[in-house]
């Protein structure tokens, strides 16, 4: 029993761990860029992700429990219907953050308050990550 549940545990224990050490990549890369502003840039677009994203984390723990119901009464095919339905619902939600990008952006820049130079550097940095929304919510999908 405790090693059935370590292999359903390990890997999302896992995908968990490696999250922070992305956004230290990016900080990595801008710090020997010499400006500064673009590590405040850095911190501004990831704590307006962290937040943005962390909305959506039903997608993984909702999947996750409906899953494991699934699982339990032995009905691959109903737990496929619900990685299906999690991932439409993910990818919807991510259309919509992306059409939306830059009024989003402009309410979230509104209460961080940032200087102008981190300001301007953090809305291009934002302007890219939106991208990545629809494979970051289709992984959160995945994950559960």
């Amino acid at each position: 029993m405790n090693r059935k549940i370590l292999q359903l545990a390990i890997p999302n224990i896992t995908s968990n761990i490696t999250v922070p050490p992305l956004g230290m990549v990016d900080m990595v890369i801008v710090g020997h860029m010499g400006n500064k502003q673009y590590i405040g840039a850095v911190a501004v677009g990831a704590a307006i992700f962290d937040l943005l994203y962390w909305n959506f984390s039903f997608l993984r723990m909702g999947t996750s429990g409906f899953a494991a119901q699934a699982y339990g009464r032995r009905n691959p095919s109903e737990a496929i219907l619900i990685l299906g339905r999690s991932v439409i619902v993910g990818l919807a939600i991510a259309i919509t953050l992306v059409a939306l990008q830059q009024p989003m952006y402009k309410l979230a820049a509104y209460f961080i308050d940032a200087s102008e130079g981190v300001e301007e550097f953090s809305h291009t940095y934002f302007s890219i990550l939106i991208w990545g929304t629809p494979a970051t919510l289709t992984l959160y999908s995945l994950k559960g």
